[in-house]
């Protein structure tokens, strides 16, 4: 990854926009108490801009906007913002998989070869040379199956999650549609993955259509979420949020804009990122699975199958805090190290931590640092969209935290 060397200050407008932040929907002493956080996130610099949203089933209790939507310029962030929420495509993905499982077109322990005839014969690694590259492989000891890919317990890994997926170069005549061989057999370990990209190409193959057109008409449309797209239209480019990262050798300095900028389109959407949203309309989504897989009238998935996708799939393997291997993302310290398992495109929270989510809780969140948590058990969830790297950025999780408790006291003052 290129570095930018010269970091870029915060203008006047900055401080400003900080300051002012977008009027909160309630006046009571919790929304206040969460403005006052936020606010001084920004007023501190710790992260440019924040959108964050909480809700409940039945309407959104709390939004707000603070900061900036691009350093250089000093543009306000609004609630309306657009910001590239990266794997936060992924439940989405999931959900879309769950409603063509529903309708019995493909199923859960089905090999996912029997679709994708590409991934017939993987292979793992039996060993790999640091030093060297050179590495040995062997079949896999069993097909990955569907859930697998949902469970990112596939055995497939990314080049940031993995050392040796960032260190491999396939030899002459070597195809990997998915990024790389396996680390392990599938089903026997976590590790955070491209396997969302295999569930969208499922849904593609299953469905007849791409991903884009799928998701507007059977999630996005119903919903009512019309900021929600991978290609982002000319006419809302200016309320894209700029991409940015923290300076520094180690990404440990003031906030600069990345450069160049990507675009507005995607030449070829994936499932496991790529869609640009707001808060409001991730909100949306997020509602519709507090609520059972319905919102407004709109029913996304039956009730059942939304219990079904929160319940552990992954039995006694365990959802480990990883180490990073590329400087886009900071170590994954927000997971629960060894107790937080997976369901069915989530994190799923074990252990109750006090003034924060309860167990039973699903999550998860986009390298740029956006996050999201849904708590059936309390019946709420909560947004939050930043948009900068390296994810887990530990300013940006501080913040994330602090809003949550903020959440949690919010709907505690109003009850």
């Amino acid at each position: 990854m290129n570095r930018m060397t010269a970091g870029i200050v915060f203008t006047i407008g900055v401080g400003v926009a900080a300051l002012t932040g977008t009027a909160s929907a309630q006046n009571s002493p919790g929304s206040a108490a969460l403005d006052t956080s936020l606010r001084g996130a920004i007023e501190r610099k710790d992260v440019p801009g924040v959108v964050a949203l909480v809700t409940n089933r039945e309407r959104v209790l709390y939004t707000s906007a603070f900061g900036v939507a691009d350093v250089a310029t000093g543009r306000a962030l609004t609630s309306d913002a657009l910001f590239r929420i990266a794997s936060m495509t992924k439940p989405v993905t999931s959900v879309a998989l769950m409603q063509l499982i529903e309708q019995g077109r493909i199923g859960l322990d089905e090999p996912a070869e029997k679709y994708l005839p590409e991934l017939a014969g993987v292979k793992v690694f039996e060993s790999f040379d640091k030093a060297t590259g050179a590495y040995q492989l062997r079949p896999a000891s069993r097909p990955p199956t569907v859930k697998h890919f949902l469970t990112h317990t596939s055995g497939l890994a990314y080049p940031f999650t993995s050392e040796t997926w960032r260190d491999f170069k396939p030899r002459d005549g070597e195809k990997y549609p998915f990024g790389g061989p396996l680390l392990f057999d599938p089903g026997e370990r976590w590790h955070y993955s491209t396997s969302t990209d295999v569930v969208g190409k499922l849904v593609e193959v299953v469905s007849g259509q791409k991903l884009e057109d799928y998701f507007r008409q059977h999630i996005f449309a119903p919903l009512k979420m019309d900021d929600t797209s991978y290609n982002v239209p000319e006419t809302k480019g200016p309320r894209l949020v700029a991409q940015q990262w923290r300076g520094g050798e180690r990404m440990d300095g003031a906030i600069e804009l990345q450069k160049p900028q990507p675009g507005l389109t995607i030449a070829a959407p994936i499932g496991g990122g790529g869609l640009a949203s707001t808060a409001d309309d991730y909100g949306r989504v997020v509602r519709m699975l507090l609520n059972g897989g319905a919102l407004d009238g709109a029913r996304v998935l039956k009730a059942e199958t939304v219990a079904l996708m929160g319940q552990n799939h992954i039995g006694a393997v365990s959802v480990p805090a990883l180490k990073s291997a590329l400087p886009r993302s900071a170590d994954f310290t927000f997971i629960d190290d060894g107790k937080d398992k997976w369901g069915l495109g989530f994190l799923i929270t074990t252990n109750q931590v006090q003034g924060k989510r309860s167990p039973g809780s699903l999550s998860w969140g986009g390298i740029n640092n956006t996050f999201f948590w849904i708590d059936p058990a309390r019946g709420i969830a909560g947004v939050i969209m930043m948009q900068y790297l390296p994810f887990a950025d530990a300013k940006a999780l501080a913040v994330y935290d602090a809003f949550e408790r903020g959440a949690y006291q919010l709907v505690s003052a109003e009850r």
